[in-house]
């Protein structure tokens, strides 16, 4: 029994594979594709319209200069009474970000937010086959949150496709597609909620696509395309109180995109007019004391001195009802429609002025630029 034992050990220790079962394993009959053969996309499925846009869509890279904090015990009087100013100041270092952008032309021109850019002293284009360029800043228009970057290619570039104006309804499948979190490109999928989203404080000019697709940091910048693939909007902001993804996203619409991009691009900047008022809505309570029946228009809170506005004779306290022959509403349709004039046009200013309704000839100005934050 014991030399039995000690064989078994020996032969299974370096030669196993005498003591295993020969017999041949049943084989599984399956069915399985040829190789080569043409897959069928299945029911619903939007990758035609995510493999048309995805080359398109970049990501955005940026660094500034920085420098790190001091520890506050460097600042202590008693501390540096000891020490005296021979404290190392602190080290410099780069401070990173991360967005995304869509190449709107086969010439190298990058679409992005002006937030992803905004502070950036270094940007630099990574696309999705791996081609890496450094960017160059065209011109950015920080009231409608859109930049507009140039690269360099030896090579030609993916350019997306712009649909056809606004042609969105609400229901309507849309694509949302960016780097979220740096994790590199997705594509996540939902429906228009919502159209022309005003007044919700994040741009002084807004018209929002609201959508239900996950957009979350890094997204920024992305493309919104619908079930096509077509360019409908650029990522711009999401609702959350966690900083991820809540289903409230909101883009930018093409057309104004598209008219900030061929502005930037022809002349380096955005030109919007302007009469230097200031306005705010006419409430029930500001209609009567004005004694005003209803709340149509824009009450004028207050006018610039010598700006076209003042020169042309309006007074705060004025009512806009109408500019040329549209009716203001409000002060955002007001915004929009100055905004639209180009510097140097006359337009008729209809206005209310206690009883009186007075039509004033106003010169358009030009919108000043905000200044670049840093």
């Amino acid at each position: 029994m014991t030399v039995s034992v000690a064989v078994l050990f020996v032969v299974n220790t370096l030669r196993p594979e005498w003591l295993r079962d020969t017999a041949p394993a049943s084989v599984v009959a399956i069915l399985e594709a040829p190789a080569g053969a043409e897959r069928t996309p299945a029911a619903g499925s939007y990758a035609a319209a995510a493999q048309r846009s995805m080359p398109a869509v970049v990501h955005v890279f940026t660094s500034k200069k920085g420098r790190s904090q001091r520890h506050p015990l460097l600042d202590d009087p008693l501390f540096r009474h000891f020490f005296g100013e021979r404290l190392p100041n602190a080290p410099e270092q780069r401070e990173s970000g991360l967005g995304s952008g869509v190449i709107v032309s086969p010439e190298g021109y990058v679409l992005t937010n002006n937030h992803v850019i905004e502070t950036a002293d270094a940007i630099e284009i990574a696309l999705n086959d791996g081609r890496q360029f450094p960017a160059r800043l065209v011109g950015r228009d920080p009231e409608t949150d859109l930049a507009v970057l140039h690269i360099e290619a030896d090579a030609g570039l993916p350019a997306i496709t712009f649909s056809a104006g606004d042609s969105l309804t609400v229901g309507d499948v849309v694509l949302a597609i960016g780097n979220p979190f740096g994790v590199g490109q997705t594509v996540t999928m939902g429906i228009v909620s919502a159209l022309g989203r005003k007044q919700l404080g994040i741009n002084t000019f807004e018209n929002y696509i609201q959508t239900d697709a996950a957009i979350n940091p890094g997204n920024s910048g992305g493309a919104l395309v619908d079930s096509t693939g077509h360019l409908v909007g650029i990522n711009t902001a999401i609702y959350s109180r966690s900083g991820g993804s809540l289903g409230i996203g909101f883009a930018i619409p093409v057309s104004i995109a598209r008219n900030v991009l061929e502005q930037i691009v022809a002349t380096g900047e955005v030109t919007r007019g302007w009469v230097g008022v200031e306005i705010q809505d006419l409430t029930p309570e500001l209609a009567e004391s004005f004694g005003y029946r209803d709340v149509e228009g824009a009450l004028i809170a207050g006018v610039l001195r010598g700006s076209p506005a003042d020169r042309a004779g309006i007074r705060p306290g004025d009512v806009l009802v109408g500019l040329d022959d549209k009716a203001v509403r409000d002060p955002k349709s007001m915004l929009d429609m100055v905004a639209a004039l180009p510097p140097g046009q006359r337009a008729v200013f209809h206005i209310r002025r206690g009883t009186q309704k007075l039509e004033l000839a106003v010169e358009v100005g030009r919108r000043p630029t905000p200044p670049a934050s840093r």
